[in-house]
């Protein structure tokens, strides 16, 4: 593998010195850019470029070439591990993902292989080779998977959901069986993750979307403990490099010290909860990755750029920021207001880190 040029997100995230704080996007590889459209529309549909792993290179790439962004994520889904259990993923449209098989019982858990991701999820492991010799070394490659939590729910409700009361139905009534389910996931992710490592990829994260619709002591036993399960079993070097790794809860900045001590690297944050408040509650256990609110790149660019600013001062001087959005950047954005967004990160953030580089 060619030599990094470009690390400042690799050393942000282990709190290292840095020029300037380093930005990457949520979903940076997605709709609102039409070269993607137009990959899409090559590859057939949705799963067929996630299987493709040209195509699947191609379009994480295609971001890079329009904005200085400091890492490439992986292009692929959250749910192919439910799919390689054999659930039979596919996508409704405008309905989004649903599964051919659903999963409510014990012998319907039981029944649930524990993937083997090297051979069962080969099509994304082929991506990230392609997709790091392709970057050769210009910025680092990020792989991901979901929290089980989030793929249980997925797999319960059989989609997605607005109540979520068959998996929280399972959660109170029988939660030994949901149990035994997030067990199985959480072996099947820890896995996958250090497959995508062993693969090529520079640092993981793992994207609990629906940890936030959970109370304190349930997202404890439901969700929190199986990350920090995954997070122990992870390879954290890998080629001579530290392997940093990313725990994102939508919606759980009110659980932020819980999540600081589960053993992550860096803890992502959504734009309810103020960087400046966060940075004080965890102190320096952990680097913190966040957090515009995504609507912001619909504002005209002074905007944009004063957003920017506010966040990056409510952080303050020194490393272990890694700007982003607070969630997905929006399909229907100008794809002329992330370049705008992205200059104005290493811009601005440029005089936070003189004093640490002397």
């Amino acid at each position: 593998m060619a030599e990094l040029k470009n690390d400042r997100f690799l050393r942000a995230l282990l709190g290292e010195p840095v020029d300037a704080t380093p930005v990457w996007m949520m979903r940076q590889a997605g709709r609102y850019l039409p070269e993607y459209r137009a990959t899409r529309a090559q590859a057939g549909d949705f799963l067929s470029l996630c299987k493709n792993r040209e195509l699947a290179c191609e379009v994480t790439i295609q971001p890079l070439e329009r904005y200085e962004l400091d890492a490439a994520i992986l292009f692929s889904d959250i749910l192919t591990i439910p799919d390689a259990m054999g659930l039979g993923l596919y996508f409704e449209v405008g309905e989004g993902p649903r599964f051919k098989k659903i999963i409510r019982t014990e012998q319907d858990v039981a029944d649930l292989p524990v993937p083997d991701s090297a051979s069962d999820l080969d099509y994304v492991m082929n991506a990230v080779k392609t997709i790091r010799s392709e970057l050769n070394g210009r910025v680092p490659l990020i792989g991901f998977s979901g929290s089980p939590w989030t793929l249980a729910t997925y797999m319960v409700e059989g989609g997605s959901s607005k109540d979520f009361r068959h998996i929280k139905k399972m959660m109170y009534a029988t939660p030994e069986i949901l149990h035994e389910l997030l067990n199985k996931l959480a072996l099947s992710v820890t896995d996958y993750l250090n497959e995508q490592i062993r693969s090529g990829a520079q640092a993981v994260q793992i994207f609990d979307t629906w940890g936030g619709v959970l109370s304190g002591p349930m997202y404890r036993e439901f969700s929190l403990k199986y990350m920090q399960q995954i997070v122990s079993g992870l390879i954290r070097e890998h080629d001579g490099r530290k392997v940093p790794v990313i725990m994102f809860t939508k919606n759980g900045g009110q659980w932020l010290e819980h999540i600081a001590d589960a053993g992550a690297d860096a803890l992502g944050l959504d734009w309810t909860t103020d960087i400046g408040n966060a940075r004080s509650r965890v102190g320096d256990r952990v680097a913190l990755q966040g957090n515009m609110d995504p609507s912001v790149l619909y504002a005209p660019e002074a905007r944009i750029r004063e957003e920017v600013g506010n966040i990056l001062a409510s952080y303050g001087s020194g490393s272990g920021h890694v700007f982003n959005l607070g969630h997905g950047i929006h399909q229907f954005v100008d794809p002329a207001a992330p370049k705008v967004f992205v200059d104005a990160v290493h811009e601005l953030s440029a005089k936070y880190h003189e004093a640490q580089n002397g």
